[in-house]
């Protein structure tokens, strides 16, 4: 599952999903409750505009990018390439995804690619995917919200 249509498949599968590991990029789980983001999830146009019903898919992070690049701008009051890259390298930022920090190479110095496994889904509700224990954060560390649960265990003979 990627892209804008992740909503509409994860509503068509609903209980089929148990269990099952995947990625995602922002789960609501208590781990990713950082500062603006429930503020910035209420006001999010996607689900109005009907591109993104649960708004989760692409914007927090869309709008994190546009947070770092006015901090950097301001930072080094220039748009020049070389000083944006430069300041960008050497600052953490605070946005509503949490702190960003680029490594050298332009890379996230910390991975932010979530490993999920869904749980508890009833039904084809949208809604329910908004609530957290659904999205079971398992990797990265320093987001994870619960440990791998094994679908199947061997059995005894």
């Amino acid at each position: 599952m990627i892209g804008l249509q992740f909503a509409a498949l994860k509503t068509q599968l609903g209980p089929l999903l148990n269990d099952i590991v995947c990625y995602d990029l922002y789960a609501r789980e208590p781990t990713m409750k950082f500062p603006g983001i429930e503020k910035f999830l209420v006001r999010e146009r996607a689900a109005a505009a009907g591109v993104d019903p649960l708004g989760l898919y692409i914007p927090p992070y869309a709008y994190a990018e546009m947070q770092v690049l006015e901090a950097a701008i301001k930072g080094v009051n220039t748009l020049d390439d070389g000083k944006l890259a430069e300041y960008m390298r050497k600052t953490t930022f605070d946005t509503v995804a949490g702190n960003i920090k680029f490594g050298t190479r332009g890379e996230w110095t910390e991975p932010r690619l979530l490993l999920i496994q869904y749980r508890g889904v009833q039904g084809n509700d949208v809604e329910q995917f908004k609530q957290p224990g659904k999205e079971v954060i398992l990797y990265p560390l320093q987001f994870k919200s619960g440990d791998l649960k094994v679908p199947f265990q061997p059995t005894s003979r």
